[in-house]
C-alpha cells in the first residue's frame, strides 16, 4: 500500500464534491431551487466561511498545523458545552431519588467520567479520518443502516438542544422577575444559538474556547454561597434493592448525559493534523467532557441538598422552578439577578454543537439532502427544537430523567460496535479504512452486523430501561421503583451479537 493510499489521500478524479454536485437536484444544472440555494451558500462561505462543504472530507493535505491555544479547544469546547443550566438541574435529581449529598456527588463524577471516556473515544477518529462522526461510523453500519444512525443523532442533537433552551429560558424568566415568559426566552436562546452554529466550525471553536470561563467562576459562586447550607449529614433512607434501583437510575441518567456525545466528537476534529496524539485526543476529550459536568452537576447537588435545610428555597424550586432558585440562593438581589443573566449564556453553549451536528446529519439521510445546503439544515432543526421545547417547558424534571437516560442507551450500542469494528476487526489501524471510498456504497460493509447488533441492543433497552412512562421486565426486578439496566445489558448483548454477525458478513461479502 502507497504513502498516499495510507493517509487516505484522494486523488484529484475522486474528489468527494463530484458525488454531490454532478447531478442537479432538479435536473436543471444550476437553475433549480437548490442549486440557487447553494450558490447562497458558496457566496456566504467566502465572505463568512460558512463551510459550504461541512460534511465533505477534510483531505490531510488540506489541514494547517494547529498551535498548541488551539489545541486547548479538544478540551475547553465541551467545557463550555457543558457546563450549563442543564448539568445544573440534572444535579439534582439525587436529592429526588432520595440519595444522600455523598452518593450523589459520587456517581455524578464517576459516571461522567465513563461517559465521557465514550466520547472520548469517538473524538480520535476525527484526525485520522477526516470525516464527521456520522460519515465515519460507515465504516460499521455501512451505507443504508448508517441512515438510521444519522436520523437518531439528529433526534439526540435535538432533544439536547431543547433541554437547554428550557432550562436556559427558566433562568432568563426570573431575571425579568417573571415579567419574560418562558416561552420568549426559550425563543430568545434558540435564536442566538441558530445564529452562531450557522457561520460553522470556525466560529464555534473561537466561542466555546473561552465561554467556559464565565460559567465556572459562576459555579464557583454557588459553591460558595450554597455550601454552608449543603446536608451532608442526612444518610438515604433507602435501603437493599431500593437503593440499588435509584443508583442505577442516577447513572444511567448522568451517564447518559456524557456519553451522548459520542455521535458527534469527531464532527470537531477533522480540522486538526492526521497524526495528532490520539491518546492526547481521548484524554484531552473525556476529561473535557467530564470535569465541567461534573463541576455542573455537584453544584446542583449542593444546592438540592441544601433544601434539606431552607425550607423557603426548598418551596421556591417547588413552587416556582429552577430559575427562581438561583435567584433566591445568591446574594444580593442585583447581582443574583446578573449571574443568572449570564447563565441564559450556557444555554446557547450547547445550542450551538447540537444545532450544528444536527444539520450535518441531515444532509446524510440520503444523497438529495447532502445537495441541501446546512444553513438550510440548520433552520429546519432550529424550527424543530423551538417546537420540542415550548412543547415540553413545564416538565423539566421529566424530561431530563427520560431523555438523558435514553440518550446512554443508543450511544451504548453505538459504541460497542465503533470499538469492536475498530480494534478487532481493523486491528486498531487506520491503514485499514479505505478513507477514499468513504461516500461510495460500493467500498463500504453491508452493515447488515451492525444492523442486527444495534436493534438487539434496541430490545435490550427495552427489557432493562426504567422511565417514568415503562419500566421493562429486567428493570422492574430491582426495588420498588426499578432500577435502570439498560446500560449493562445493552453492552453485553451488543458485544456478542456484533462480533460473530460481522465475521458471517466478511465470510458472505466480503467487506
Amino acid at each position: 500500500m502507497s504513502s498516499d493510499e495510507e493517509q487516505g489521500r484522494i486523488t484529484p478524479l475522486e474528489k468527494e464534491s463530484d458525488v454531490y454536485e454532478s447531478v442537479s437536484p432538479t435536473g436543471d444544472n444550476g437553475n433549480g431551487i437548490l442549486a440557487r440555494l447553494r450558490n447562497v451558500e458558496t457566496r456566504l462561505d467566502a465572505k463568512l466561511g460558512v463551510e459550504s462543504e461541512a460534511i465533505n472530507r477534510k483531505l490531510p493535505e488540506e489541514r494547517r498545523p494547529v498551535k498548541w491555544h488551539e489545541e486547548l479547544s479538544m478540551a475547553l469546547l465541551w467545557a463550555s458545552g457543558t457546563m450549563n443550566t442543564s448539568c445544573f438541574a440534572t444535579g439534582f435529581l439525587g436529592w429526588e431519588f432520595g440519595l444522600s449529598l455523598r452518593q450523589t456527588i459520587t456517581i455524578s463524577i464517576l459516571a461522567s467520567i465513563l461517559g465521557g471516556a465514550v466520547t472520548g473515544f469517538a473524538a480520535t477518529f476525527g484526525a485520522a479520518t477526516g470525516l464527521r462522526q456520522i460519515s465515519v461510523s460507515r465504516y460499521s453500519f455501512g451505507w443504508w443502516p448508517n441512515k438510521l444512525i444519522a436520523f437518531l443523532n439528529t433526534i439526540v442533537q435535538i432533544g439536547w438542544a431543547s433541554v437547554a433552551c428550557i432550562t436556559g429560558g427558566l433562568a432568563l424568566t426570573a431575571v425579568a422577575d417573571g415579567h419574560l415568559s418562558l416561552v420568549v426566552g426559550i425563543i430568545i436562546l434558540a435564536v442566538v444559538a441558530m445564529l452562531i452554529s450557522l457561520v460553522g466550525l470556525k466560529a464555534i471553536l473561537v466561542y466555546e474556547r473561552y465561554a467556559w470561563i464565565v460559567f465556572f467562576t459562576i459555579f464557583l459562586i454557588i459553591f460558595g454561597e450554597t455550601g454552608r447550607y449543603a446536608d451532608n449529614t442526612t444518610p438515604t433512607p433507602l435501603a437493599g434493592a431500593d437503593l440499588s434501583g435509584n443508583v442505577l437510575g442516577l447513572v444511567a441518567i448522568v451517564y447518559g448525559s456524557s456519553a451522548s456525545w459520542v455521535s458527534t466528537a469527531s464532527d470537531y476534529y477533522v480540522h486538526y493534523p492526521v497524526d495528532v496524539s490520539r491518546v492526547k485526543v481521548f484524554l484531552m476529550t473525556t476529561f473535557g467532557v467530564a470535569v465541567p459536568t461534573s463541576v455542573g452537576m455537584v453544584a446542583g447537588c449542593v444546592a438540592a441538598s441544601a433544601l434539606n435545610n431552607r425550607v423557603d428555597w426548598a418551596a421556591v424550586y417547588a413552587d416556582d422552578g429552577i430559575g427562581f432558585l438561583i435567584q433566591d440562593m445568591l446574594y444580593p438581589r442585583g447581582f443574583a439577578k446578573f449571574v443568572l443573566t449570564l447563565l441564559v449564556l450556557s444555554g446557547i453553549n450547547v445550542n450551538v454543537i447540537s444545532i450544528y451536528s444536527a444539520a450535518i446529519s441531515c444532509q446524510q439521510f440520503a444523497r438529495p439532502c447532502a445537495r441541501v445546503p446546512r444553513f438550510v439544515w440548520t433552520f429546519a432543526c432550529f424550527a424543530v427544537i423551538l417546537a420540542l421545547a415550548l412543547g415540553g417547558r413545564e416538565q423539566l424534571n421529566t424530561y431530563l430523567q427520560n431523555f438523558l437516560s435514553l440518550l446512554g442507551y443508543w450511544a451504548t450500542s453505538y459504541f460497542v460496535i465503533l470499538f469492536v469494528e475498530h480494534y478487532l476487526f481493523r486491528k486498531g489501524s487506520f491503514v485499514n479504512y479505505d478513507l477514499d471510498g468513504w461516500n461510495d456504497p460500493s467500498r463500504l460493509p453491508i452493515g447488515l452486523a451492525a444492523l442486527a447488533a444495534f436493534l438487539v441492543g434496541v430490545a435490550a433497552w427495552i427489557v432493562g430501561m426504567v422511565e417514568t412512562w415503562y419500566i421493562g421486565p429486567l428493570g422492574k426486578l430491582i426495588g420498588k421503583d426499578g432500577g435502570d439496566v439498560a446500560n449493562e445489558f445493552t453492552f453485553v448483548v451488543t458485544l456478542v451479537t456484533y462480533i460473530p454477525a460481522r465475521y458471517l458478513e466478511l465470510k458472505i461479502f466480503g467487506r
